[in-house]
């Protein structure tokens, strides 16, 4: 009986196949077509945006000979996630908003900057996005100065380090066209299939 009902899956599986098989011309144009869908919607319809990363340190304390005690650095460590939000603040973003004479809602404009702070380290990473990748750097360097003078106003700390420059991104963060073309003629050859196999 057990015997029967592998051979019985077997046969299934072969007839799957066999089907698949037959209908390959199907599934790959449907593939393709989805595919080249994908690559020009990603390409011609979406429109591209650029990220400009800067980073920066902050050093809570120092000492007369310039170095950093044990403390301070966990000190800051623990205090980055305050750095990041004071860096995203309104009063920082408005400042900036008001500089580049930009007629975008506080609300809005966040949405397109990420504050990031690695794990046990004191370094804060400040990320722009932007349909111009020259607005996108220098927006992002903006926000690193005037939250640089928000950060050791309000925290009463000895220095905000800069890392990194915003970089000027030469390729758009979104859309990935190649990611976007795979992924259609993934979704065109799964749906084909799977139109097949429940029509047969």
């Amino acid at each position: 009986m057990e015997q029967n009902a592998n051979d019985m899956i077997e046969i299934d599986l072969r007839e799957i196949f066999a089907v698949l098989m037959h209908w390959w011309w199907a599934i790959f144009l449907t593939a393709i077509l989805v595919g080249a869908s994908a690559f020009g919607v990603s390409k011609f319809v979406i429109t591209p945006t650029y990220e400009s990363t800067t980073r920066i340190v902050i050093l809570s304390k120092q000492n007369e000979k310039n170095n950093l005690t044990y403390s301070d650095v966990q000190l800051g460590t623990q205090l980055t996630k305050d750095y990041a939000e004071l860096i995203k603040s309104r009063y920082v973003i408005e400042q900036v908003l008001a500089k580049f004479e930009l007629d975008t809602a506080y609300d809005e404009f966040i949405k397109h900057l990420d504050v990031v702070t690695p794990a046990d380290t004191r370094i804060i990473d400040i990320t722009m996005t932007d349909p111009d990748p020259y607005r996108a750097k220098a927006l992002v360097d903006e926000i690193r100065n005037v939250a640089a003078v928000r950060i050791k106003d309000v925290m009463d700390i000895e220095a905000v380090n800069l890392v990194d420059e915003g970089n000027l991104s030469d390729e758009p963060s979104n859309p990935s066209v190649p990611k976007w073309t795979m992924i259609g003629l993934f979704l065109g050859a799964f749906a084909a299939a799977g139109g097949i196999l429940i029509r047969f």
